[in-house]
């Protein structure tokens, strides 16, 4: 039993003494530190679970006194308060860390959890003393975790990996050491990034999406990834590093064949091939490696990276590349450490903050670092303006110190409302916008983890229930989940191939046309769909249902449909693939539900947590909120509620004709249901209904009414609402100027700051042009400091004005300079580095289009080419002739040299000498004595050595001149200890020498370090300098070796810095200086224009005597054929637009002719009308005008370039909107396609355009005749009382207008010639109570309702005039038949007393006509209105086999006496104005002559027309085929009635 039991424990001893504690070498313990074999391959229990439950007892282990040791490992150590801990421990964990791989599941077994805490614990006593607390709770902890693992785990099941170490060195597998040298090479490929921390790596990681990239694998034989290799290395398939090697060449051959030179990948490429050889030439050339126990313990930290790094290659993917990072934070950013409050870590709301809060990608970086604070309101201050209710993660963490969050809804719905408020400001491809849905993906992972979570134990961290769910219930997916579903259609649409060719018919659906080679389509198409855009949704999760998804797929099709031509091949491809796409999805079935691809369990609880209603409303929630209850709550200054008659819409039984006007009625209950089913996607749509609501109020009621005012004045507040709730500009419209200058700006630097690979700026060497063009000394000055200027000021509002300046600078440096110049080069570089800039920041004209774009790089190369073979020639002779020079005078510098000698002197010459105890070597360099006392030593670079007869020693060499000793500009800027190699050689006595140097390359300098020398003795040479033309050259090929010179790396390479010349101006001295330059260029900050000319054209329809121009300067203002002008207009209150579609001059004087834009106060409308904000309207106007009546230029742009894009030149106010085309004689506003566009020739400038990153939302503001009406209506009902106010709104608005809105819409539609506009307006100005009187033909229900409506409000004196109503309907549906009868008995005597009263009143108001016409031709009119309207109304009771007696019906006058209260005189007033429509020009208000004229057979009338006419007038049709025809014969007999009747009483 007791060897039984101590070998138990074996395991725990073995681990502790060989693994963990490096310094306690136990001999006695080698006995059980034998090689064993595991007996199995599966574990007794769930490896998972074990691994909860070992770090649980971790984490709740207590000492004697109940402190829990685990306190001390819960966050390793901040840097900047224990920097030396970083020292000692080359990777830091805590139990954080262990905690967040347990939640994401990335433990495959107890042996990687084992291997984290013993790193954890060995970290602790790396670097605490063996008497501090930690140490001792490290040692006791690590013994508890081994004891309870061997608890779980079989006998021998997990053996540590030194218990398999065999005693003999030499026994060592090769295969483990060459696997552990590969991924040692594989590290230094994957890991390496540049100082900007982009990982050069990234592309070469995995191989290119097939979908994206199907010519890749057609051009690439072996495709072949680090991926790829990283499997291998872990199978174990290299035998040597030689196989790496070559799997490294065919990756980087594969990517410079597919790639362009000079491309980025191309660079890569390059430089992965360049570590890979230079890891690996440090590891052949090092110390050779060692297998012992004491040297792989202290290499196993960086073997578990080794082989971290290599599984995340082999294991990355795309779906799950946002949670392939762990969840922690920085170091030294401990948010636990951070937070002062005493939050449990276990509990929900801190965990759900803690897994977006540390959320990192596959690369490391930290998702979340964009949303940790609110952006700058200096920096954007625009964002402030389009977010409402700004939102960070620090707000939320002071929320939740503060104890704020009761539940994990509250937090949850702040985070929510920080991403949105991301998504709404960034553009929906922005770095910022992906974070946001890679977050709010992570948000609802751990949400729906924590929904699982709900009943376990809240108090632990992480409780082993957890974990047993985790591990016997993985992510739960079903064969045909919507996302795999959608994939499905996406693939059966990407792999469909035409038959017999094998053609892949989506290759032209891949991406979008590009703007630059097909503008026009996206003019036609306004919402551009393609498969990528698809793909990268289905990825994003971004379509929540599968409709979603074929939606944009069908929209996809229909846009190449409407695009491209029927027949064409684009066109039946886009009508294959739709049907493909439905007959895949018709194959795959009904869709299942989002229910069905969840756990049973989680189902309940998500079904038990919808119940509860949120009080937390999202932001548009919030603003749809106090939109509607602005208008809902708004009182006048009486305290009445405006909105009451508006909550409900009217009974349809009780008025009928209602829903016969109105289309599409809607009331503020209906509105506020669809408020709560989350149907307004904005705040738009919200304010289209209520203003819906308030155009039909004033549709249906009468101008003058109480309800058509309240409807203005509703329709008031809810706009000032809207406008303080979002700002009242349009959604953030970008300032196209402001934005042209930053892109200027950015170019500009960039092409400054432009460094070779050493780091010098190629914009060094140019600094020396001069301002003048010797060529064209009439040109304006130019250089970069000039540029620099105007960039500065904002002088350039044009890309092309400031190419040109660039290139001409460029230019003119390349034609005074020599082709094998570095001036020259350097010219070369930075032009072709600015095409480049310039198309990344333009993004080849999808975001700006300039004339500037049509120079390319090809161009560029035609024309160095071109000026280099008129230059090559001159520069051949030149260098012959200076060869020649040169010979003569070296010749000549020898003899001059050898002069003092005889010819019998003789020289020994040798390759080394002594002198005073130090040997020089030839190609040492060496310091000479100088000519003048105060001068520095000079540098000269040996190349012979003699002895002279008389004993004497002489060296000959090359000179290095300082930067002081050479002559260059002040702005020229050099390396630290820099020195050019010179074209002067000479000799000099060995005894000047004063000591030794070193002159190093410059490719060598930086990283290594000559041996024996001190730092002030070596120099840098980069350039060599020519004393005869005073420039300088950079040096290609170095041709100085040092032969007695031992190179040794650095420790640390140098840094490349670079310092001002000794000539350059002081500060202060630059501060007089500039004052004094911008005093002198004051005058001169106007704006840098582009060169125009004059551009005359022939005109074939031109008047004689006049020259067209398609361009022309006139009074200092450039125009062309298609701008948009503002013209004087008086008595206006703004000016008129104008376009200019000819301009000609004649007798020196310009005209131009165009189209008239007029501005809606200038149109007929109704008051609740709204417009755009700057909205124009294209009149029927063409005028010829001077141009003179210039005052200025503006843009108009269709409503779909208005929110893509805007002219960079013209200023935002000066940027008008028009789709409306005003018809004059109609009234009325007609939308139109677009504006016409003009084609100009090459000489003629174009215009810049802008193109938005995303689309703006314009605002639409009321008409300027809202306020004018609601003054108005105001002044009429200021005098009213409250109780006049309240009989006027409990009157009947309706009973009576059913039957005038039916006779009238009727007669609109039959007579189509009547002016729809004048018989409504004079119609409505009936007065109510008069016409229920004249119209309302007495019936049993009408009496029965006048005499029950009273005992009903008696009996409910609170109820209001529709709830009254409603009771009369229903008591007289249960009222007896016979009782009915009796009413209507009734009601028929009433209606002949009526009638009765009618004739006589009649006579009375013929008699009144006759006094106030005054006259034939008014009466006569009159008298005709009258005899159409009334033979019209009476027409069904008199018509039926009454023809003969029509002209003898006594009719229902349409103007009857007004009542004694003045509210009463509406019908009186309509009256007048009747009456003041007639003129003496004309006896007719009405185009009577076309009524008598028009003829059956010329009006067609439609269904819809037919369906409209007053049917109901007639019994039945008669002996007429039709009813149409029977109206026909109606009206005919009421003119011929209106005759008799005139001809009877000789009106």
């Amino acid at each position: 039993m007791a060897l039984k039991r101590r070998r138990a424990t074996s395991p725990t001893s073995s681990v502790s003494a060989g693994d963990f504690e490096d310094s306690q070498t136990s001999s006695s313990m080698s006995s059980f530190c034998r090689k064993r074999r595991r007996t199995s391959n599966l574990p007794t229990v769930d490896p998972i679970a074990v691994c909860h439950e070992l770090y649980n007892t971790v984490r709740d282990y207590k000492d004697d006194q109940g402190r829990m040791l685990c306190e001390l490992f819960i966050r390793a150590p901040k840097r900047r308060n224990q920097p030396d801990y970083y020292h000692v421990v080359s990777q830091p964990i805590d139990m954080m860390k262990i905690q967040q791989k347990l939640k994401l599941e990335e433990y495959d077994d107890v042996d990687q959890l084992t291997g984290d805490f013993q790193l954890l614990f060995k970290n602790a006593k790396s670097y605490y003393k063996s008497d501090s607390a930690e140490y001792r709770a490290a040692c006791k902890l690590w013994d508890l975790y081994l004891r309870t693992k061997n608890e779980f785990v079989q006998r021998g099941e997990y053996e540590d990996d030194d218990d398999d170490e065999p005693d003999n060195p030499e026994e060592e597998s090769p295969v483990l050491t060459l696997k552990e040298v590969l991924e040692q090479l594989l590290d230094a490929v994957a890991t390496y990034a540049e100082p900007s921390g982009r990982v050069i790596s990234k592309l070469f990681q995995q191989l290119p999406s097939k979908v994206q990239y199907p010519d890749y694998f057609a051009i690439i034989k072996d495709p072949i990834d680090l991926k790829t290799i990283a499997q291998k290395i872990q199978l174990c398939q290299y035998r040597s590093v030689h196989g790496m090697s070559k799997d490294i060449d065919l990756l980087v051959k594969n990517a410079k064949t597919y790639n362009e030179p000079g491309s980025q990948v191309f660079k890569d490429a390059n430089f992965i091939k360049k570590i890979f050889a230079q890891k690996r030439s440090e590891i052949e050339h090092g110390d050779p490696i060692k297998s012992s126990m004491r040297i792989r313990n202290r290499k196993c930290v960086q073997g578990d990276r080794l082989s971290a790094i290599t599984m995340a290659l082999q294991y990355e993917s795309d779906d799950e590349g946002i949670l392939s990072g762990s969840v922690h934070y920085d170091e030294g950013e401990s948010e636990v450490e951070s937070m002062t409050f005493n939050m449990d870590m276990s509990n929900p709301i801190f965990q759900l903050y803690e897994a977006v809060r540390g959320a990192r990608n596959a690369q490391g970086q930290l998702i979340s670092e964009p949303f940790l604070h609110l952006p700058s309101r200096k920096d954007y201050p625009d964002y402030y303006q389009h977010i409402s209710q700004p939102i960070c993660l620090l707000h939320v963490k002071n929320k939740m110190k503060n104890n704020e969050y009761e539940s994990v809804e509250g937090i949850d719905a702040d985070l929510t409302r920080m991403f949105e408020n991301a998504k709404r400001y960034n553009v929906p491809h922005s770095s910022i916008y992906k974070r946001a849905l890679k977050l709010q993906q992570i948000q609802l992972m751990k949400r729906k983890e924590l929904l699982q979570r709900v009943d376990d134990d809240g108090d632990s961290m992480l409780s082993s229930a957890t974990s047993d769910t985790g591990s016997t219930k993985r992510k739960y997916y079903k064969k045909n989940s919507k996302k795999s579903r959608m994939k499905a259609l996406l693939a059966s649409v990407t792999e469909a191939r035409e038959a017999g060719t094998g053609r892949r018919l989506c290759d032209l659906f891949m991406v979008k046309p590009s703007k630059k080679d097909y503008p026009d389509y996206y003019k036609v198409i306004l919402e551009p769909m393609d498969v990528r855009a698809i793909e990268s949704n289905i990825r994003s999760d971004k379509y929540m249902t599968e409709d979603l998804m074929v939606e944009d797929m069908k929209l996809m099709f229909r846009n190449a449909r409407h695009y491209n031509e029927e027949g064409s091949r684009v066109y039946n491809d886009a009508n294959v693939l739709e049907k493909m796409m439905k007959d895949k999805r018709r194959d795959l079935g009904p869709p299942p539900d989002d229910d069905d691809l969840m756990s049973p369990k989680l189902k309940i609880r998500k079904n038990s947590i919808a119940l509860k209603k949120s009080k937390y409303l999202t932001p548009l929630q919030q603003k749809l909120h106090e939109l509607y209850e602005a208008v809902k709550n708004y009182t006048d200054k009486r305290g009445r509620r405006l909105s009451t008659i508006f909550l409900r819409l009217p009974s349809r039984s009780e008025l009928p004709d209602y829903y016969i006007a109105i289309k599409k009625p809607v009331d503020m209950e209906k509105i506020r249901s669809h408020m709560l089913a989350n149907k307004y996607q904005d705040v738009d749509a919200l304010v289209e209904d209520l203003v819906l609501m308030f155009n039909n109020a004033c549709t249906y009621n009468e101008p003058e009414s109480l309800i058509y005012r309240d409807a203005l004045v509703l329709h008031r507040v809810l706009l000032e609402t809207r406008r303080e709730l979002e700002g009242g500009e349009d959604s953030h419209v970008p300032d196209v100027p402001r934005l042209i200058q930053e892109l200027v700006r950015s170019l500009f630097v960039s092409v400054l700051g432009h460094q070779d690979d050493e780091g010098r700026c190629y914009s060094d060497s140019l600094a020396e042009i001069p301002a003048p063009d010797p060529a064209n000394p009439d040109k304006p000055q130019l250089n970069f400091e000039i540029i620099r200027s105007n960039v500065d000021k904002g002088r350039y509002k044009r890309l092309d004005v400031f190419q040109d300046h660039m290139f001409e600078v460029l230019e003119k440096a390349r034609r005074l300079n020599r082709t094998d110049s570095e001036i020259f080069e350097d010219a070369v570089e930075l032009q072709q580095f600015f095409i480049r800039i310039r198309d990344e920041l333009c993004k080849n004209g999808e975001i700006l289009m300039s004339p500037a774009l049509s120079y390319t790089c090809k161009h560029l190369h035609t024309d160095v080419e071109k000026e280099k073979k008129g230059k090559l020639p001159k520069e051949l002779e030149e260098d012959k002739v200076k060869r020649e020079e040169e010979k003569r005078e070296a010749e000549k510098q020898e003899d001059t040299a050898g002069g003092a000698w005889s010819s019998s002197t003789q020289r020994t010459y040798s390759q080394d000498c002594s002198f005073k105890d130090s040997k020089y070597h030839v190609g040492d360099h060496v310091y000479v004595e100088p000519a003048e006392p105060n001068l520095q030593p000079h540098i000269i670079y040996i190349e012979r050595l003699w002895e002279d007869d008389t004993g004497e020693k002489w060296l000959y060499g090359c000179w290095f001149y300082r930067p002081n000793e050479t002559f260059h500009l002040a702005t020229r800027k050099f390396l630290e200890k820099e020195v050019f190699k010179s074209d002067y050689y000479n000799k000099a006595p060995v005894s000047k020498i004063l000591g030794k140097c070193v002159v190093m390359f410059v490719k060598e300098y930086f990283k290594l370090q000559p041996d024996g020398f001190e730092p002030d003795d070596v120099y840098v040479c980069e350039s060599r300098y020519s004393a005869k033309s005073k420039s300088f050259k950079k040096i290609k090929l170095w041709a100085m070796p040092l032969n007695s010179v031992r190179l040794l790396p650095r420790v640390v390479p140098l840094p490349v810095v670079r310092v001002a010349s000794m000539f350059a101006p002081k500060q202060e001295e630059k501060a007089v200086e500039t004052t004094h330059t911008e005093t002198e260029n004051k005058p001169q900050d106007s704006l840098v224009d582009k060169e125009r000319e004059d551009v005359p054209t022939e005109m074939s329809n031109g008047d004689p005597g006049c020259k067209y121009y398609e361009q022309l300067c006139y009074n200092n203002l450039w125009h062309k054929v298609g701008d948009f002008v503002y013209i004087g207009s008086h008595g206006l209150v703004r000016h008129r637009v104008g376009r200019i579609e000819k301009m000609w001059m004649r007798d020196g004087a310009g005209y131009f002719f165009g189209p008239i834009f007029i501005h809606p106060e200038e149109t007929e409308h109704e008051p609740t009308k709204m417009f755009y904000k700057r909205e124009v309207f294209l009149s029927n106007l063409e005028e010829s005008c001077p141009m003179t009546c210039i005052i200025g230029k503006c843009v108009v742009l269709s409503f779909k370039d208005y929110l893509s894009c805007r002219q960079t030149e013209v200023a935002e106010e000066n940027v008008l909107l028009c789709e409306s085309r005003y018809i004059e004689n109609e009234k009325q506003m007609k939308k139109f396609k677009g504006l016409k566009r003009f084609s100009l020739s090459g000489k003629v400038i174009e215009d810049e355009i802008y193109y938005f990153r995303k689309l703006i939302v314009p605002q639409k503001e009321p008409s300027p005749l809202l306020d004018q009406k609601i003054e108005e209506l105001e002044a009429k009902f200021a005098d009213m009382t409250d109780e006049e106010l309240e009989d006027l709104g409990d009157d009947d608005p309706d009973l009576d207008h059913s039957h005038l809105h039916s006779s009238l819409s009727s007669d609109l539609d039959l007579l189509a010639y009547t002016p729809p506009q004048s018989t409504p307006k004079s119609l409505k100005g009936l007065s109510k109570k008069e016409g229920s009187k004249r119209k309302i033909n007495m019936s049993g229900y009408i009496l029965f309702s006048s005499e029950m409506r009273a005992v009903i409000k008696a009996q409910h004196p609170d109820f209001s005039f529709g709830d009254l109503s409603r009771l009369v309907g229903t008591e007289w549906r249960n009222l007896e038949s016979s009782r009915k009868a009796d009413y209507e008995e009734r009601a028929a005597k009433v209606a002949e007393q009526q009638e009765r009263e009618r004739s006589t009143h009649l006579t009375s108001l013929r008699a009144g006509l006759n006094s106030i016409g005054g006259g034939s031709g008014g009466g006569n009119v009159h008298g005709s209105q009258i005899g159409l309207t009334g033979t019209g109304q009476q027409a069904p009771s008199s018509f039926p086999g009454q023809t003969g007696q029509a002209a003898h019906q006594p009719s229902t006058p349409l103007f009857v006496s007004p009542p004694a209260k003045s509210q009463r005189l509406l019908h009186s007033e309509a009256y007048l104005k009747y009456i003041e429509g007639l003129t003496p020009e004309s006896s007719t208000v009405s185009k009577w002559d076309q009524t008598l004229t028009v003829k059956k057979q010329d009006v067609r009338l439609t269904k819809e027309q037919e369906s409209k006419l007053p049917s109901h007038w007639l019994k039945s049709k008669g002996a007429h085929k039709t009813m149409a025809d029977a109206l026909w014969r109606l009206r005919d007999l009421m003119l011929r009635d209106t005759l008799n009747i005139r001809q009877m009483h000789n009106l």
